[in-house]
């Protein structure tokens, strides 16, 4: 038997108005802005997904970030989601070096981890894309300061 009043305490709760602007699915066409804090610390900026998936490729690989998909040829790669993240983050601007800062903050946001934890993941990269074998080149170390995509990449609108 429930008490009479328990469903009148929860309808006043100050938490009812918060509670509120939740909802457990997404309108039909909506779009998700998405927020990614600043490496300074200041205040996060609006990212507007785009309208067309892209995807970009190199070596034997395609990586299909919307779809959080990673291809060989057309089969599917078995890649943890950190891993995944990593390279994301890391196709965002091949050639250039990626901070293990930056990195980290961009796949564990709002966690503190060790630095290790990104080790760990970069060698199961390494690992998959079988980096430093047949010749194939894709991630470099910059000691203490990041990691650094250095195979040709291309994107595209798919």
């Amino acid at each position: 038997m429930r008490a009479s009043g328990s469903t009148t305490a929860f309808r006043h709760s100050p938490w009812t108005p918060a509670l509120a602007q939740f909802r457990s699915e997404p309108k039909p066409g909506a779009r998700r802005a998405v927020t990614s804090p600043h490496l300074d610390g200041s205040s996060a900026r609006r990212i507007e997904p785009s309208a067309a998936p892209t995807e970009t490729s190199f070596g034997p690989f395609r990586l299909r970030p919307t779809q959080f998909l990673l291809l060989e040829g057309e089969k599917p790669v078995p890649l943890g989601s950190r891993a995944l993240q990593i390279l994301t983050v890391l196709l965002e601007r091949p050639g250039e070096l990626v901070s293990k800062k930056e990195l980290m903050t961009r796949v564990w946001p709002d966690l503190f981890v060790e630095p290790a934890n990104l080790t760990v993941h970069i060698s199961a990269l390494r690992r998959t894309l079988r980096d430093g074998q047949d010749g194939n080149r894709f991630i470099v170390n910059i000691p203490g300061r990041g990691y650094s995509f250095v195979a040709a990449a291309t994107s595209a609108v798919i």
